[in-house]
């Protein structure tokens, strides 16, 4: 060091050490263009993470709310034959299904009600005087019962060779099996965004350290420690994944209730109508809300954690 380097009194000039060892300055650069594009990067992982926990909890809402539907209630149907008379046979089935101790409520769909289940698939307006539209009864249930269900169904094929018992299991299986799909997709989708964040973190964190190797050497020489250092690199990610993940935590947010918004303010339009059929109100709720947090918390997490892993493997290959 020549005598430039220091003051009259003796004392070092602070422009002989790397800047950030500087007095008062922070170790890892608190504003840098690297710490802004990771901050952005980390809030459009979030973002999507975010929205793929709340499209996972509002896709099982709406299954527990099928599922609940369609548990509790069964059909008659009755199939129109010309050797035989159709309201006679709604009104025999009806008599009978009123007569099980498992059901609540039966009620026989009349024949125009009928007739607008089809208008979706054919059209509003048509005579289907000469279609063989089935008649349909309603049948709601209380919990248990499942013997005089099944005797009922036995004795009701016999007395009524047109009817059919519709238990809704087939159904069942189906909507359970494709709940469960589009849950474990959400959930794979947030694992792989995290992974990804993750890998961003550790590629950030490797180049801060190679651009601050320099003064990490400097440190080592005056007895600083690894944990010292790591602290340092940890402190500063998990405020990056912070910044970050409350931005994107927010924007999700922020889309979920304008995509409610729209949901309800369609409420009288025919494709809304199909909307609130396969996802109910579009709502997903407090408990959404706090996973949509939750992932934004475990991204800073996840921040904090890799960028300290990864500078203490930095530190044992420089040592």
């Amino acid at each position: 060091m020549s005598t430039a380097d220091f003051e009259q009194d003796g004392e070092p000039r602070e422009r002989a050490l790397p800047l950030n060892l500087r007095r008062d300055q922070p170790l890892v650069p608190v504003d840098s263009a690297a710490g802004r594009a990771l901050v952005a990067v980390i809030a459009i992982l979030t973002f999507l993470a975010a929205l793929s926990a709340g499209a996972a909890l509002l896709a099982a809402h709406a299954s527990e709310q099928w599922r609940g539907a369609v548990a509790n209630e069964m059909t008659i149907q009755i199939r129109p034959d010309t050797r035989r008379n159709i309201e006679s046979d709604v009104a025999r089935s009806v008599e009978m299904a009123r007569a099980v101790a498992g059901v609540d409520e039966v009620r026989a769909v009349p024949k125009a009600e009928s007739d607008k289940l089809l208008e979706p698939w054919l059209g509003a307006g048509l005579d289907l005087v000469e279609l063989p539209v089935p008649r349909l009864i309603v049948l709601k249930l209380r919990s248990g019962n499942s013997a005089e269900i099944a005797a009922f169904k036995e004795t009701l094929r016999r007395d009524v060779p047109t009817a059919s018992l519709d238990d809704h299991r087939l159904w069942l299986r189906r909507l359970s099996t494709m709940a469960n799909t589009i849950i474990l997709a959400g959930v794979v989708v947030v694992l792989l965004v995290l992974t990804a964040a993750a890998l961003a973190v550790a590629f950030a964190t490797r180049g801060a350290m190679a651009g601050s190797r320099d003064s990490v050497e400097v440190l080592h020489l005056v007895g600083a420690d690894d944990d010292f250092i790591a602290r340092e690199f940890q402190a500063r990610f998990v405020r990056l994944g912070l910044k970050g993940g409350a931005a994107g935590g927010l924007a999700a947010i922020v889309a979920i209730a304008i995509l409610g918004w729209l949901a309800s303010s369609w409420s009288s339009s025919p494709g809304s109508e199909q909307i609130q059929a396969m996802f109910g109100a579009f709502e997903i709720g407090w408990s959404g809300y706090a996973a949509v947090l939750l992932v934004a918390m475990v991204v800073a997490a996840i921040s904090g954690l890799v960028s300290r892993f990864t500078v203490r493997h930095y530190l044992r290959v420089l040592g």
